[in-house]
């Protein structure tokens, strides 16, 4: 197709087009981001009555998914208009007030939208235009969904971390990012490692000290990039997570009791690994002088 030809051509636009498609994404992904976790819960209410047998309530609820209802105004039910929906642009034009109730906008919602864009602009300017590329935003977008959803909710929905996982290993039947060999010991190694390390704490603790998601997240990164990126995941998420968890607790007066969730820093430490990871082990050989 002149359009893919084009793109694979001019750089330039491409990288364009990815900020573009970027933002919109991004506006997408505050809707799963806010939306996900309620229908779960949901869901997970209804099988528990079902399960314990329990009358269900017979009074019709509004159909919830990520298409419907409408986007509305948190505070004053107002729909929101498609030229108020434009990702970060109509925040700006509307000030971060509601165009009815005057009431603010959370900041939140721009700024996953341009993190969005600027994350897929950056995936495309680093593996060019091509299947990579497009495997990357993929993979990007889903880890911006579920580090805020970790965050907020201390939940990794398998709705998200699973079907990516098998993305993962079906890109790698021709070796997108590793061999299919490595791409299946990753990911039964990034599972079982965090899960053992559990087992473990957990047996001398009697505390459970992460959940499942983080197993799961871990084997998405086993499947995606292999076995040999897990050990460099595992430390970057370690250092991520401690100088921010120190950050929160001097800077913000965070409780130290209160749990923080891994999953962001994992992600994180995920993302790093898949564009740079390359370049750190170099950096790691010539510093070193070793040969790994």
């Amino acid at each position: 197709m002149l359009i893919l030809e084009y793109l694979d051509t001019h750089p330039l636009a491409f990288i364009i087009i990815s900020l573009i498609f970027g933002l919109v994404v991004g506006s997408f992904l505050n809707v799963v981001i806010y939306r996900l976790p309620v229908m779960l819960q949901k869901e997970w209410r209804s099988q528990c009555q079902e399960f314990l047998e329990l009358e269900q309530q017979t009074t019709a609820e509004e159909k919830f998914n990520l298409a419907t209802p409408a986007s509305t105004c948190p505070h004053c039910d107002h729909k929101i208009k498609p030229w108020e929906n434009i990702p970060v642009f109509s925040y700006l034009f509307l000030l971060g007030k509601c165009s009815q109730c005057k009431n603010k906008i959370s900041l939140r919602y721009p700024a996953i939208e341009l993190l969005c864009g600027l994350m897929t602009a950056y995936v495309a300017w680093h593996f060019g235009f091509g299947l990579q590329a497009l495997a990357a935003m993929v993979l990007t977008w889903s880890l911006i969904s579920l580090s805020v959803i970790d965050y907020d909710t201390k939940l990794l929905p398998d709705n998200i971390t699973l079907p990516v996982l098998w993305l993962g290993l079906l890109l790698n039947i021709n070796g997108t990012f590793a061999s299919l060999e490595d791409s299946v010991i990753g990911a039964m190694a990034g599972y079982l490692s965090l899960w053992s390390i559990y087992q473990i704490h957990h047996l001398l603790t009697g505390k459970e000290g992460m959940g499942y998601g983080d197993f799961k997240l871990l084997a998405l990164f086993g499947a995606w990039l292999g076995w040999q990126s897990l050990l460099m995941i595992a430390l970057l998420s370690s250092v991520v997570g401690a100088v921010v968890g120190i950050s929160l607790i001097l800077v913000l007066g965070r409780d130290r009791q209160l749990p923080i969730p891994f999953g962001p820093y994992l992600a994180m430490a995920g993302w790093i690994s898949l564009v740079w990871g390359h370049d750190i082990v170099q950096a790691y050989k010539d510093f070193t002088g070793l040969s790994l």
